[in-house]
């Protein structure tokens, strides 16, 4: 599966300043339930992703993800390199392993599932599950992409009124609840910048 090397590269680009964009509003809801380092972290991640953006873009797709997934895993600190490498990876896994027309919700799903294994966690425990679940819900539905990201948006603001069951954010217990998770706010924003590009950007 190849897939259009500029699609690529922009996709790296306006996830890379998306986080740059919000580096320090991740930190500040890091900092009310955890180390405060969330968009520093994150940022770190997505620039080692977009040194590699031209050696990324001539990959095949599934490559390509795989590739990310793990540059993620060694350059953003904390849980949320292993989570997001991980759902990254099981994408160009997955993919790799379908057809070429492969149903992507059916592959987001596995990735999913793959974080979740990796995190020991679940719906509700107050992570970006509770933002990629939804998401992958709306995206079996064929739902507009515009309705996807509003999704993602709405999902990571419920999740201020979650009690943190895993991660440090967990230590807090019910002080948790009030703030909204980071891991799930860097995700939604993630999802709401994919989704705009791909709106604009989506081949014919």
């Amino acid at each position: 599966m190849q897939a259009e090397p500029v699609l690529v590269a922009g996709l790296i680009e306006v996830c890379r300043a998306t986080i740059a964009a919000n580096s320090d509003h991740l930190c500040a809801l890091d900092r009310a339930i955890g180390d405060g380092d969330h968009g520093t972290n994150m940022r770190r991640g997505c620039e080692a992703v977009s040194a590699e953006g031209e050696s990324l873009s001539s990959l095949p797709f599934p490559d390509a993800m795989e590739k990310i997934g793990l540059t993620l895993v060694m350059n953003v600190g904390g849980a949320a390199g292993p989570l997001y490498g991980t759902l990254l990876m099981e994408i160009g896994r997955e993919l790799r392993k379908s057809e070429e027309k492969a149903d992507f919700s059916l592959v987001l799903k596995q990735a999913i599932d793959a974080v979740a294994r990796r995190g020991r966690a679940h719906a509700g425990d107050k992570t970006l599950l509770d933002v990629l679940y939804p998401v992958h819900a709306a995206l079996a539905k064929r739902s507009p992409l515009g309705d996807v990201a509003r999704k993602a948006e709405r999902s990571a603001n419920r999740t201020a009124a979650m009690k943190a069951m895993r991660g440090r954010a967990a230590y807090l217990g019910d002080r948790s609840i009030g703030h909204v998770d980071p891991g799930a706010s860097s995700c939604a924003l993630l999802t709401t910048a994919i989704c705009r590009y791909l709106g604009e950007h989506r081949p014919q």
